[in-house]
């Protein structure tokens, strides 16, 4: 009587095998995480006193705000979008939260709610033409912003206005040394990740995003989940917009031109797939940790604002790069040995 016996799938997956997905996908998001340790460990020897306490404390106020306006570029291009609309979408909600308080005696909290809300019907106005219109996203979101720069220069009549003392005391503030920004960062991007990773509606986003036919054949409303899209990320641009405004008292009007390619080059280098359905908003808010800390070591180290933005393109165009290359399949030609000749008997 013979024996048979048998091997689990999982060990003798090959390289296309499903151990290997799971490889490359957690490589696809861990890859941030050691470059940005690398960047903070170089950050020394490139620039001295970049990474004192007071350059890292006046850092992660910027990185947190780029961490808010890049979630919603996250789940935009979750869902295979792209949102151009991020200038005018911060900028409108650092007008309207400096210049409602100011002008009009409208109460802070007022004014922050009103920011958020034109920032969630923006988002339904680009979600509206992409879904209902067939719109490109591109488009419609450089059109949306177009008219929320113009609203911008109506309602500011092209001077900038300061925030209210409030509103500028917790924007600088801090909780047992960390900045405040930082704790919203961490909390709207905890929550939204977690939604996301374990939550029946997170799910459901994602599935969208990865195959519309499927999700529909399923009976998921696809266009009602892509338009939830925009409108969240519309929130994000806002509330980035109001916080960077508290932060830096009298903001800039177009204060959000910026963080256009930032949040695009963040949402790269995070690792999300730009044709939609894998995304991690976690490796995001670290992808913009490491460009905010990559500009202040290029700025300390003498470069000038043109040097920065050449630094950001080229760090976006490697990321790119580097995605396009079958790791998978190099490494396995890399760990294949060759057989050793067989000699002749003699």
């Amino acid at each position: 009587m013979s024996r048979r016996t048998t091997s689990p799938p999982a060990k003798r997956a090959g390289p296309g095998g499903l151990i290997d997905l799971r490889r490359l996908r957690a490589g696809r998001f861990s890859s941030i995480w050691l470059i940005t340790l690398l960047l903070f460990a170089a950050s020394p020897l490139i620039s001295p006193g970049s990474l004192s306490g007071s350059a890292v404390l006046s850092m992660l106020p910027f990185a947190a705000v780029m961490a808010i306006a890049a979630l919603g570029q996250t789940l935009v291009v979750a869902h295979g979008g792209i949102d151009l609309s991020v200038p005018g979408g911060m900028a409108l909600a650092a007008v309207l939260a400096t210049k409602l308080p100011a002008a009009s005696g409208v109460p802070v909290w007022a004014a922050v709610g009103l920011a958020l809300v034109v920032g969630a019907l923006g988002g339904l106005i680009i979600g509206f033409a992409v879904v209902r219109l067939s719109i490109a996203a591109f488009v419609a979101s450089l059109a949306v912003n177009s008219i929320l720069i113009g609203v911008v220069l109506q309602v500011s009549s092209g001077f900038p206005a300061s925030a209210s003392a409030a509103l500028s005391a917790f924007a600088v503030g801090s909780v047992a040394g960390v900045p405040n920004l930082l704790l919203v960062a961490v909390v709207v991007v905890g929550l939204a990740h977690w939604i996301i990773r374990h939550t029946v509606l997170g799910r459901r986003f994602i599935a969208v995003g990865a195959g519309r036919p499927a999700a529909r054949l399923l009976g998921l409303p696809t266009g009602s989940y892509e338009m939830g899209a925009y409108v969240a990320a519309g929130i994000c641009y806002s509330l980035a917009g109001v916080l960077l405004a508290g932060y830096l008292r009298t903001p800039d009007i177009l204060l959000g031109n910026t963080y256009l390619l930032p949040t695009i080059a963040a949402v790269v280098l995070g690792g999300s797939l730009l044709s939609g359905g894998i995304t991690n908003l976690a490796a995001t808010a670290v992808a913009a940790l490491f460009l905010t800390q990559l500009d202040q070591v290029v700025l300390a180290a003498g470069a000038s604002t043109a040097t920065q933005l050449l630094v950001q393109a080229a760090v976006l165009a490697l990321s790119v790069v580097a995605r396009g290359v079958p790791w998978s399949a190099v490494r396995a030609r890399l760990t294949t040995r060759t057989p050793d000749p067989v000699l002749p008997s003699r």
